[in-house]
This record gives C-alpha cells, sequence and structure tokens, in this order.
C-alpha cells in the first residue's frame, strides 16, 4: 500500500458554513415547508429560522459545510497533521473566526478567502425523530471567486495535492473555481472527486454538474440523489443500472475508470466501475444507539477518501466510510472523537 507522506496532499473545496443545530417538531418543519431528509437553500420565508433556533431551542454551533465535513473527517482517519486543506469564502465576522479555529483544531489547513461584506453561511439543522433537515443560507460562501485560488499559498497546496474533493453544493455557486481544479487535476494525472450532494442540484443546476461530470474519477451520492439521476436522465429506477450508466459517462482523461459510489442508509452501499457493480453491506446499528443522521453521508465520504489517500482497494474504502458514517451517527452533528480508533488505518 502507497505510504502517506506529502503534506496537504488531499484537497477540498466548498462552502464554509457554521451549522446551527436543534432538535424541533413537526410544526417548524410544516411552518418552513421542509420535508424531512432534505437539503434545500435558503428562500426569503426560511430565513427567520435561524434567529428562531436560538431565540427558542438549545442550539449547537458545528463547524459544517458538506465538503468541509468530509475533510474535516478525512483529516481525523489519516491522522497525519497538515495532510488536508479547504478552500471556501467566510465573512469577516465571530462565525467566520470560529469555522477557521475549528478547521485549525480539527488539523486541516483552511485557506479562506474573507469577504468582509458578507456574513459568514449558516445552515439551519432541524433533526427530528433522529432523521435532520437542513436549510443553508449561503451568505459569503456565495461569494468565493477563482482569483482566490491564484493567491500564492492556495496556489501552492492546489499543486502539492494529489486528491480533490468538493460537493456539489458548489455548484450553486459557479463552475469557474471547480474549472481551475478539475482541470488541474486532469492534465496532471490526479484525482478529482464530486458528491452529487442534493435532488435539487440534479434537477436545477444539472448543466453545470454535467459540464464537470467528464473530470470526475469518483462520483458520491445516496439513494434519492441516484433516483433524481434516474429520473432525469432517463436512466430508470434501478441503483445499480443508475450506478453503472453514470460511470460510463464520457471521460476527459482517459487515465483511470470513473468508480460510482451511492450509499443508501442502513441499506448495502453500490458501487460501479468498468461496467460491474459491487454492493457492500453496512453493519446494523441498534436503534437506541442512534443520535441523528446530520453528516452522515459527508462522514461516509471522509472516511472512503481517507483510505483512498493510502492506496486502498474499493472495498476497503467502503468499509472505512461505513465506519466513519456509524461513529457520527452516534453523535450530534458531524463530529467525532479526539482519537480515531478506525482499526484499518495503516501506518503512514
Amino acid at each position: 500500500m502507497a505510504t502517506f507522506t506529502i503534506p496537504g496532499c488531499l484537497v477540498g473545496m466548498g462552502n464554509p458554513l457554521l451549522d446551527i443545530s436543534a432538535e424541533v417538531g413537526q410544526d417548524v418543519l410544516d411552518k418552513y415547508g421542509v420535508e424531512m431528509d432534505s437539503a434545500i437553500l435558503a428562500e426569503e420565508k426560511h430565513l427567520p429560522v435561524y434567529d428562531e433556533l436560538v431565540k427558542d431551542y438549545a442550539v449547537q454551533y458545528i463547524a459544517g459545510g458538506a465538503t468541509q465535513n468530509s475533510i474535516r473527517v478525512a483529516q481525523w482517519m489519516i491522522g497525519v497533521p497538515g495532510a488536508s486543506s479547504f478552500f471556501g469564502c467566510v465573512g469577516k465576522d465571530k462565525f467566520g473566526d470560529e469555522l477557521a479555529a475549528a478547521a485549525k483544531a480539527d488539523g486541516v489547513n483552511a485557506q479562506y478567502m474573507v469577504d468582509d461584506t458578507t456574513p459568514t453561511g449558516t445552515c439551519a439543522v432541524l433533526i427530528k425523530d433522529n432523521e435532520r433537515s437542513l436549510i443553508a443560507n449561503l451568505g459569503a460562501a456565495n461569494n468565493m471567486k477563482a482569483a482566490h485560488l491564484e493567491t500564492a499559498p492556495v496556489k501552492a497546496l492546489i499543486e502539492a495535492g494529489k486528491y480533490y474533493y468538493c460537493a456539489g453544493f458548489n455548484l450553486t455557486v459557479g463552475t469557474d473555481h471547480l474549472d481551475v481544479i478539475c482541470k488541474h487535476a486532469c492534465d496532471e494525472g490526479k484525482v478529482f472527486m464530486m458528491n452529487l450532494s442534493a435532488p435539487f442540484l440534479i434537477q436545477f443546476f444539472g448543466t453545470q454538474m454535467f459540464s464537470i461530470m467528464p473530470y470526475c474519477d469518483y462520483v458520491f451520492g445516496n439513494e434519492s440523489e441516484a433516483a433524481t439521476l434516474g429520473e432525469t436522465k432517463g436512466w430508470g429506477k434501478d441503483i445499480s443500472e443508475i450506478a453503472l450508466k453514470l460511470a460510463a459517462c464520457p471521460k476527459a482523461s482517459g487515465t483511470r475508470p470513473r468508480v460510482v459510489v451511492f450509499t443508501q442508509g442502513a441499506d448495502s452501499t453500490v458501487v460501479a466501475c468498468n461496467g460491474t457493480v459491487s454492493t457492500y453491506k453496512v453493519e446494523e446499528l441498534p436503534k437506541e444507539l442512534l443520535v441523528d443522521t446530520n453528516g452522515a453521508g459527508d462522514a461516509f465520504v471522509g472516511g472512503f477518501i481517507s483510505q483512498l489517500v493510502r492506496g486502498a482497494a474499493v472495498e476497503e474504502c467502503v468499509k472505512a466510510g461505513h465506519w466513519a458514517a456509524r461513529v457520527i451517527i452516534q453523535r450530534s452533528g458531524c463530529s467525532f472523537p479526539k482519537e480515531c480508533s478506525y482499526s484499518g488505518v495503516s501506518p503512514a
């Protein structure tokens, strides 16, 4: 197995958001027209939810944003100081400072672009019956610019990187900054990975998504996103067939075949590559141990990547992803113990 010695080998870019998490009743979901287990962008009608949570509920503030969550988990499981870096845009405010401090504490080299005119993005995490719904107010994250990637420290990290990951939520900001990363990865024979992230992205940002898809060596998603993709593309309803068709979409580089990974909650994870589908069973978690599912998908990706950068086979990567998700759903938000006890981590 490949050894991992290069600082900043893993590079993430996404929307840094401070999660404002609280347990709520059905009345809150109904009030804001939010469905369970959904992820949406805040509209005008949703904006009061943030103050309402802070005022009326026992909230937790957790460093969030889908990509940043995955990078934090990967860093935790890799266990090599400075193994990862992360780019995104925050405001010049307390929430931005909290995000920077949290990233640093987790060992992630966060190189934020700071926008002093727009507040740091926040995400309302509404938890009910151990399931979560997300309402993201992008704030400053929406102002990320490709020019930030040309600054000296960021450019150096991009050059040093070998694996690049972003969530599909980046697509709502634009593709200019994504183009810089994915084309660099393609030209240099490095690995670029993307997450479908949410059904609405496939429905309303499909053109942007499939402009990036040729550069994707790994694509992650869950069963809801796979179903939406199948419906949108006319690929049917069978998850395995949808995964195969996505894996077979054109690639900009012939260096490696595309790998598509679809998680299905407690059901088996589906992996498609080179015309073949493999399934990997998820170890059952006793219901009484489940705290909330927020961050489970992000954690799976982080666990998967933590072993991918070490040269592990897909089976080991999936195993690590399942383990990471299992840890996170037994805690509130995308949080984890200080020490990583994953037995599959090989010496770096």
